[in-house]
């Protein structure tokens, strides 16, 4: 299985290590033939208003779009989760996002970088102890839809969530040695994903 990390801004390497130790095949995505080819994308953290004006300079934002609205995997972290986003709160003007997930995402929900913090997470579906959840001037998601299963909180707000082929957290798996997030979305949504399909 080939799987893309945008390369355009955050963790891009972090993501690329936990997946190959998934036992998949990860690769930089920067053009729109790149993402074409591969069968699943991560979107990672950063500043989602310079990820999704940087995929509209170098022509990646719709097949992007078209690539998630027909059904390719996709996993977002933090700034990824807002892109992920239907709709957006405390949006500056004119932010664009990628969307199919039927949510409304706060950004920058649990403050600013001074406020970053770490949490033990139970994440449903994981087995083991509870994740340790890295959150930088993380989102979190306000309203959800019917079809958006919610697999973890913090604080009564949903931080972590799966709606079809699509997952996203708030927080920054990537940042740590536990790879069991990365491994979710390898098992549960991309190996299902390629079963539809066969």
């Amino acid at each position: 299985m080939l799987i893309g990390v945008l390369a355009l801004q955050g963790d891009v390497r972090e993501h690329i290590k936990a997946l190959l130790e998934c036992g998949v095949t990860a690769v930089e995505v920067r053009t729109a033939t790149e993402i074409e080819k591969v069968e699943a994308l991560v979107i990672p953290g950063g500043e989602s208003t310079t990820i999704s004006k940087l995929a509209r300079a170098f022509g990646l934002f719709e097949t992007i779009q078209k690539r998630i609205q027909s059904g390719m995997p996709v996993y977002g972290s933090c700034a990824g989760l807002i892109l992920l986003s239907d709709r957006v709160l405390d949006a500056i003007e004119g932010q664009e996002t990628f969307g199919g997930l039927d949510i409304t995402s706060r950004r920058n929900a649990f403050g600013r970088q001074v406020d970053s913090f770490e949490s033990d997470l139970e994440f449903k579906g994981l087995t083991g102890p509870n994740f340790r959840a890295v959150f930088i001037r993380a989102p979190w998601i306000e309203e959800y839809g019917a079809k958006v299963e919610v697999l973890a909180e913090v604080n009564g707000h949903p931080v972590a969530v799966r709606s079809g082929n699509i997952l996203a957290t708030s927080f920054h798996p990537e940042l740590i040695s536990d790879n069991r997030i990365h491994r979710y979305f390898v098992e549960e949504i991309c190996r299902s994903a390629q079963k539809v399909g066969a």
